[in-house]
């Protein structure tokens, strides 16, 4: 699912993708910082470490290999139990729930996660984020 919504992604243009990273890369990210990422963001990580989306104002996806680098102890997330993985053009970051495949969006503002950012993986937040900037 992700490789179809890169490919779909790239043919739009407007994407700065990063090289690929290595699952030996992935494994010794998670082994380092004691958590295991979900599986639909590893899929995207193995197709680019990182990236800028939806550009010139979009999101911004952090990586395990090239900079900027996932922020596991980052203090924008309600509590340790998510990893930042991102941050849109707002500031606010976008987060990963450790254990699981959720993704959600951080309203530093209101210092809360809304039920309408919540995503059940990597794959749903893209899609409803080009839906919302009519990229399809």
């Amino acid at each position: 699912m992700i490789r179809q919504i890169v490919e779909e992604l790239d043919g739009k243009g407007r994407m700065e993708y990063l090289e690929p990273a290595s699952d030996e890369q992935i494994e010794e990210f998670e082994t380092r910082n004691g958590l295991v990422l979900s599986a639909a963001f590893k899929e995207w990580l193995r197709l680019s470490d990182g990236g800028e989306l939806f550009l010139p104002a979009g999101l911004q996806i952090y990586g395990v290999a090239h900079k900027p680098l996932i922020e596991v102890g980052l203090g924008d997330r309600p509590d340790d139990s998510y990893v930042v993985i991102g941050a849109l053009a707002s500031g606010d970051p976008v987060l990963c729930q450790k254990g699981s495949e959720q993704i959600s969006i951080y309203n530093l503002e209101g210092g809360c996660i809304e039920e309408d950012e919540i995503y059940p993986d990597f794959g749903a937040f893209l899609s409803d984020l080009q839906e919302l900037l009519g990229i399809w």
